[in-house]
């Protein structure tokens, strides 16, 4: 079992950057969870953002968010980051990090209900 605390987001002007951190804490060790981020708007589904492997090897991003941000991780802090540049009012939404324990290195997925933990959420909001 693992918990995941998110921080770092915040109000931010159209244009510019913030980076979303998720500690994670439990028994099992953080290496062996494959992390993703996802993100919820206002009457919307949540959705996909990125993704990265027990290593930090292998990183997945959606479409939206491609060569705008950055998933990594440090696994000697259990701390998975989200680096987000350029932002865009159409950011705006409740960041979620997520995390699977698996026995396959390569793992990742795109969907919610690959993913067992979850953190509470962290708000980011840009302006125009």
């Amino acid at each position: 079992q693992v918990q995941l605390v998110e921080s770092g987001g915040g109000l931010v002007q159209a244009g510019g950057s913030l980076r979303l951190s998720c500690a994670a804490s439990g028994r099992t060790s953080f290496s062996r969870y494959a992390m993703g981020w996802f993100r919820q708007a206002p009457g919307k589904e949540r959705e996909f953002v990125a993704a990265i492997n027990w290593s930090g090897g292998s990183t997945y991003y959606a479409d939206s968010v491609k060569g705008r941000w950055t998933i990594s991780r440090d696994n000697a802090k259990n701390t998975v980051y989200l680096q987000l540049n350029s932002l865009k009012p159409e950011d705006t939404a409740v960041y979620y990090c997520a995390a699977e324990q698996t026995y396959r290195s390569s793992w990742y997925a795109t969907e919610t209900n690959a993913y067992t933990y979850w953190g509470q959420g962290t708000q980011v909001t840009v302006s125009s």
